[in-house]
Protein backbone atom coordinates (compact mmCIF):
# COMPACT_ATOMS: atom_id res chain seq x y z
CA UNK A 1 0.00 0.00 0.00
CA UNK A 2 2.35 2.44 1.31
CA UNK A 3 6.34 2.28 1.44
CA UNK A 4 6.91 5.33 4.26
CA UNK A 5 8.97 4.49 6.29
CA UNK A 6 8.52 5.31 10.08
CA UNK A 7 11.11 7.69 11.38
CA UNK A 8 13.15 5.79 14.45
CA UNK A 9 13.59 6.83 17.75
CA UNK A 10 16.88 8.24 17.26
CA UNK A 11 15.15 10.57 13.88
CA UNK A 12 12.95 12.51 16.97
CA UNK A 13 14.02 15.58 18.55
CA UNK A 14 14.69 14.85 22.35
CA UNK A 15 12.96 16.04 25.25
CA UNK A 16 15.89 18.67 25.98
CA UNK A 17 15.80 20.13 21.96
CA UNK A 18 12.15 20.31 21.95
CA UNK A 19 12.25 22.60 25.70
CA UNK A 20 15.09 24.64 23.80
CA UNK A 21 13.45 25.35 20.46
CA UNK A 22 10.16 26.26 22.27
CA UNK A 23 12.07 29.00 24.60
CA UNK A 24 13.59 30.12 21.83
CA UNK A 25 10.29 30.61 19.73
CA UNK A 26 8.93 32.61 22.91
CA UNK A 27 11.80 34.57 23.73
CA UNK A 28 11.60 35.68 20.17
CA UNK A 29 7.78 36.26 20.02
CA UNK A 30 8.27 38.71 23.51
CA UNK A 31 11.37 40.27 21.61
CA UNK A 32 8.73 41.03 18.55
CA UNK A 33 5.82 42.04 20.75
CA UNK A 34 7.79 44.54 22.64
CA UNK A 35 9.85 46.04 19.74
CA UNK A 36 6.77 46.08 16.66
CA UNK A 37 4.03 44.99 17.86
CA UNK A 38 2.42 47.03 21.04
CA UNK A 39 4.29 50.61 19.29
CA UNK A 40 2.32 49.50 16.20
CA UNK A 41 -0.84 48.66 17.74
CA UNK A 42 -1.07 50.64 20.76
CA UNK A 43 1.32 53.38 20.87
CA UNK A 44 3.43 51.39 23.89
CA UNK A 45 7.24 51.87 23.26
CA UNK A 46 9.13 49.99 26.20
CA UNK A 47 12.33 49.11 24.46
CA UNK A 48 12.00 52.66 22.46
CA UNK A 49 12.92 50.92 18.96
CA UNK A 50 8.92 51.49 18.30
CA UNK A 51 10.49 55.29 18.14
CA UNK A 52 13.05 54.80 16.31
CA UNK A 53 11.40 52.66 13.51
CA UNK A 54 8.14 55.23 13.48
CA UNK A 55 5.58 52.63 14.96
CA UNK A 56 4.79 54.34 17.85
CA UNK A 57 3.53 57.32 16.24
CA UNK A 58 1.61 54.36 14.03
CA UNK A 59 -0.22 53.22 17.28
CA UNK A 60 -0.71 56.90 18.87
CA UNK A 61 -3.32 57.28 15.93
CA UNK A 62 -4.87 53.86 15.84
CA UNK A 63 -5.47 54.12 19.62
CA UNK A 64 -6.83 57.89 19.12
CA UNK A 65 -9.12 56.64 16.40
CA UNK A 66 -10.12 53.45 18.40
CA UNK A 67 -11.29 56.15 21.23
CA UNK A 68 -12.65 58.58 19.38
CA UNK A 69 -14.80 56.03 17.59
CA UNK A 70 -15.62 54.96 20.73
CA UNK A 71 -16.94 57.47 22.29
CA UNK A 72 -19.08 58.35 19.27
CA UNK A 73 -23.06 58.07 19.76
CA UNK A 74 -25.65 60.15 17.61
CA UNK A 75 -25.91 63.69 19.40
CA UNK A 76 -27.37 67.16 17.88
CA UNK A 77 -25.38 69.66 19.48
CA UNK A 78 -25.58 73.27 18.78
CA UNK A 79 -22.90 74.39 16.00
CA UNK A 80 -20.43 76.97 16.31
CA UNK A 81 -21.86 79.98 14.83
CA UNK A 82 -19.05 81.22 12.54
CA UNK A 83 -18.70 83.31 9.55
CA UNK A 84 -18.03 81.22 6.34
CA UNK A 85 -14.32 80.87 5.21
CA UNK A 86 -12.82 82.55 2.04
CA UNK A 87 -13.25 80.05 -1.28
CA UNK A 88 -10.85 77.73 -1.55
CA UNK A 89 -9.25 75.79 -4.03
CA UNK A 90 -10.80 72.13 -3.20
CA UNK A 91 -7.99 69.94 -5.49
CA UNK A 92 -5.64 71.96 -3.27
CA UNK A 93 -5.00 69.74 0.37
CA UNK A 94 -2.99 72.15 1.83
CA UNK A 95 -2.68 75.86 0.38
CA UNK A 96 0.49 77.90 0.40
CA UNK A 97 1.32 79.22 3.84
CA UNK A 98 1.05 83.36 4.15
CA UNK A 99 3.94 84.27 6.57
CA UNK A 100 3.65 87.63 7.70
CA UNK A 101 7.28 88.77 8.09
CA UNK A 102 6.26 92.28 9.48
CA UNK A 103 4.25 90.93 12.15
CA UNK A 104 6.62 91.37 15.68
CA UNK A 105 4.11 89.01 17.77
CA UNK A 106 5.50 86.02 15.32
CA UNK A 107 4.22 84.38 12.21
CA UNK A 108 0.87 84.36 10.69
CA UNK A 109 -0.53 81.60 8.35
CA UNK A 110 -3.40 80.20 6.74
CA UNK A 111 -3.87 76.43 5.85
CA UNK A 112 -6.48 74.42 3.72
CA UNK A 113 -7.35 70.89 3.98
CA UNK A 114 -9.93 68.72 2.26
CA UNK A 115 -11.16 65.46 3.99
CA UNK A 116 -13.13 62.99 2.23
CA UNK A 117 -16.07 61.31 4.46
CA UNK A 118 -14.19 59.38 7.22
CA UNK A 119 -11.02 61.35 5.88
CA UNK A 120 -8.75 62.63 9.28
CA UNK A 121 -5.74 65.30 8.83
CA UNK A 122 -3.56 67.22 11.58
CA UNK A 123 -2.20 70.17 12.19
CA UNK A 124 0.56 71.32 14.47
CA UNK A 125 2.54 74.46 15.30
CA UNK A 126 5.85 73.93 16.88
CA UNK A 127 5.94 76.52 20.22
CA UNK A 128 7.75 76.51 22.97
CA UNK A 129 6.16 76.66 26.48
CA UNK A 130 4.29 79.57 27.11
CA UNK A 131 3.89 80.85 23.59
CA UNK A 132 0.17 81.96 22.29
CA UNK A 133 -1.22 81.69 19.38
CA UNK A 134 -4.71 83.27 17.80
CA UNK A 135 -6.36 80.74 15.88
CA UNK A 136 -9.49 80.48 13.96
CA UNK A 137 -10.70 77.59 11.56
CA UNK A 138 -13.64 77.29 9.77
CA UNK A 139 -15.61 73.85 7.62
CA UNK A 140 -16.94 74.48 4.78
CA UNK A 141 -19.15 71.01 2.89
CA UNK A 142 -19.83 69.62 5.95
CA UNK A 143 -18.50 69.56 10.22
CA UNK A 144 -16.04 67.19 11.73
CA UNK A 145 -15.07 65.77 15.02
CA UNK A 146 -11.78 67.65 16.44
CA UNK A 147 -8.93 67.60 19.25
CA UNK A 148 -6.61 70.10 20.24
CA UNK A 149 -3.38 68.72 21.82
CA UNK A 150 -0.22 69.03 22.32
CA UNK A 151 2.98 66.56 22.22
CA UNK A 152 5.91 67.30 24.01
CA UNK A 153 9.64 66.25 22.95
CA UNK A 154 10.21 62.57 23.53
CA UNK A 155 6.57 62.11 25.64
CA UNK A 156 6.57 59.12 28.04
CA UNK A 157 3.84 56.23 26.89
CA UNK A 158 0.39 56.49 26.99
CA UNK A 159 0.74 60.47 27.32
CA UNK A 160 -2.16 63.15 26.12
CA UNK A 161 -2.76 66.80 27.52
CA UNK A 162 -5.55 68.42 25.48
CA UNK A 163 -7.04 71.59 24.98
CA UNK A 164 -10.39 70.86 24.06
CA UNK A 165 -12.60 68.77 21.90
CA UNK A 166 -15.69 68.49 19.71
CA UNK A 167 -18.10 66.68 17.62
CA UNK A 168 -20.18 66.94 14.44
CA UNK A 169 -18.31 71.48 14.46
CA UNK A 170 -18.28 73.67 11.63
CA UNK A 171 -15.17 75.56 13.12
CA UNK A 172 -13.78 76.84 16.65
CA UNK A 173 -11.96 79.62 17.55
CA UNK A 174 -9.64 81.18 20.53
CA UNK A 175 -6.11 81.43 21.78
CA UNK A 176 -3.68 78.72 22.52
CA UNK A 177 -0.90 78.55 25.06
CA UNK A 178 1.55 75.70 25.02
CA UNK A 179 1.95 74.25 28.37
CA UNK A 180 5.29 72.75 27.18
CA UNK A 181 7.91 72.98 24.52
CA UNK A 182 6.64 70.85 21.88
CA UNK A 183 4.15 70.78 19.08
CA UNK A 184 0.68 71.67 19.67
CA UNK A 185 -2.39 71.90 17.29
CA UNK A 186 -5.32 70.53 15.69
CA UNK A 187 -6.78 66.70 14.59
CA UNK A 188 -9.81 66.96 12.40
CA UNK A 189 -11.80 63.83 11.03
CA UNK A 190 -14.70 64.30 8.91
CA UNK A 191 -17.67 62.61 10.02
CA UNK A 192 -20.23 63.82 7.44
CA UNK A 193 -21.45 62.27 4.16
CA UNK A 194 -19.47 64.96 1.62
CA UNK A 195 -16.48 66.49 1.54
CA UNK A 196 -15.09 68.78 4.39
CA UNK A 197 -12.86 72.05 3.67
CA UNK A 198 -11.15 72.97 6.66
CA UNK A 199 -9.39 76.32 6.72
CA UNK A 200 -7.20 77.13 9.58
CA UNK A 201 -5.98 80.85 10.66
CA UNK A 202 -3.27 81.11 12.95
CA UNK A 203 -0.90 84.17 14.11
CA UNK A 204 1.45 84.30 17.25
CA UNK A 205 3.98 82.66 18.80
CA UNK A 206 5.46 79.57 16.70
CA UNK A 207 8.57 78.78 14.61
CA UNK A 208 6.71 76.62 12.22
CA UNK A 209 3.41 74.80 11.02
CA UNK A 210 2.88 71.53 9.27
CA UNK A 211 0.37 68.82 8.68
CA UNK A 212 1.60 65.50 10.52
CA UNK A 213 -1.18 63.57 8.95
Amino acid sequence: MYNTELPTHADLPSSRQLIRSTLIAAVSAGALLMTTVMPAEYGIDPTGIGGVLGLKRMGEIKASLASEAAKETPVDPAPVAVAPAAATDANVDVAASKASSADPGGKADEISVTLKPGQAAEVKLDMNKGSKVTYRWVVRGGSVNFDTHGDPVNPPAGFYHGYGKGRQSTGDEGVLEAAFDGKHGWYWRNRSKEDAIVTLSTKGGYSAIKRVL
